[in-house]
C-alpha cells in the first residue's frame, strides 16, 4: 500500500498533448511531466477530465501512462484516472494501472447513467477490491455526469473499503466539501477540492489539497496557495487564490475542457488542440483568456 500521507498538495490533471492526427504526442507529454514537476506540483493525475480520458482508447491511455510514470521517475506520486461507465472495464483499467506502478487510481462516478446508492457502492467497491494494495480516490464531478456521489455513500465506502482513502470533489459546492471532511474526520481520509477557486477555502476546513487543471500552466502560482497556507502565511495564500480566480473563471466561457489547452498554447507550451468535437477557442473567446492571463501577470515567460 502506498504511503497515503503523500496524497496532498496540488495534484495536476495533466494535459494529454496530441498531434495533427489526434495521436498522443509522447515527446510533448514527457515535456509536460517535467514542466509541471519543475513548477512545483505535488502529484500528477493522468487522464482526469482535463486529460480528456473519454477521448482515448484503452491502449493509448496505457501507453501514455507508461511514459508519464517513466518520465516522473518517482519525483511525485502519479495517479491513473478511470472514467469508464462499465464496471468490468473500470476493473480492467485499475488492474493494468496498478501493474504499471500507479501510486493511486481515481474513479469517476459513471456518466450517462444514474446508478442508485447500492449500484454505485458496488461499482466503486468492485474496482477497489481488485487493487487492494493501491490507494483509491473517488472522483465526484456532478457538473459532468449529472448527479452527485452522496456524502453518505462516500462515508460508507471510506469505512467499509480499506483502500478507498480519499475523494476529489469537483462539485464546487462548499457545503458538500465541508461535509465530506466533517463526516470522515475520524478516519485518515483525504478530501481534495476539485475546483481551482476553492484551494484556500478548502484548506481552511480540512482538505489536504486540490486537484487543479490550472497547475498545467500556472504551477508556481497555484502551488503557492498550498505552500503559503502550510507555512502559516494565510494572507499570502489568500492573495494567491484571488490572483488565480479570475483566470480560472475566464475558462468557463469556453467549451469544456478546451480552455486548459488554449491557455497552455498561449504560453507557448504547444500541447496541440483538444480532441474533436471540441475545438480550440478563437476570436473574442481566445482574447478573453489572453487578457485574463495578462491582467494576472501570467503571460510574461
Amino acid at each position: 500500500m502506498m504511503n497515503i500521507d503523500d496524497i496532498k498538495g496540488i495534484i495536476v490533471p495533466i494535459i494529454t498533448p496530441i498531434d495533427k492526427d489526434e495521436n498522443i504526442d509522447e515527446a510533448k507529454l514527457r515535456f509536460m511531466v517535467d514542466h509541471v514537476i519543475e513548477d512545483g506540483v505535488h502529484g500528477i493525475l493522468a487522464f482526469g477530465s482535463n486529460g480528456e480520458f473519454y477521448a482515448f482508447e484503452e491502449q493509448e491511455m496505457l501507453t501514455a501512462f507508461e511514459a508519464i510514470i517513466d518520465q516522473a521517475k518517482g519525483r511525485v506520486p502519479v495517479y491513473f484516472g478511470i472514467g469508464a461507465i462499465r464496471t468490468k472495464q473500470a476493473v480492467r483499467l485499475a488492474k493494468m494501472a496498478e501493474e504499471m506502478g500507479a501510486d493511486g487510481i481515481s474513479i469517476l462516478q459513471p456518466m450517462f447513467l444514474k446508478p442508485d446508492f447500492d449500484e454505485l457502492y458496488d461499482h466503486f467497491k468492485a474496482v477497489a477490491d481488485v487493487v487492494p494494495n493501491t490507494a483509491v480516490l473517488l472522483y465526484n464531478n456532478p457538473g459532468r455526469v449529472g448527479y452527485n456521489i452522496s456524502v453518505q455513500l462516500v462515508d460508507k465506502l471510506a469505512r467499509d473499503v480499506d483502500n478507498i482513502v480519499g475523494i476529489k470533489d469537483s462539485s464546487g459546492d462548499f457545503t458538500m466539501l465541508s461535509e465530506l471532511v466533517r463526516c470522515t474526520r475520524d478516519l485518515n481520509f483525504k478530501v481534495m477540492a476539485g475546483k481551482d477557486t476553492l484551494v484556500f477555502p478548502g484548506l481552511c476546513i480540512g482538505t489536504v489539497g486540490s486537484v487543479c487543471s490550472t497547475a498545467n500552466m500556472f504551477g508556481p502560482l497555484v502551488t503557492s496557495i498550498y505552500n503559503k497556507y502550510m507555512a502559516g502565511d494565510f494572507a499570502g495564500a489568500l492573495e494567491a487564490q484571488f490572483a488565480l480566480n479570475p483566470v480560472r473563471l475566464a475558462q468557463d466561457k469556453t467549451t469544456f475542457p478546451v480552455a486548459t489547452k488554449d491557455m497552455a498554447n498561449l504560453l507557448g507550451l504547444e500541447v496541440g488542440d483538444c480532441v474533436k468535437p471540441v475545438q480550440s477557442s478563437k476570436g473574442e473567446l481566445l482574447e478573453t483568456l489572453r487578457s485574463s492571463m495578462a491582467e494576472a501577470g501570467l503571460l510574461e515567460k
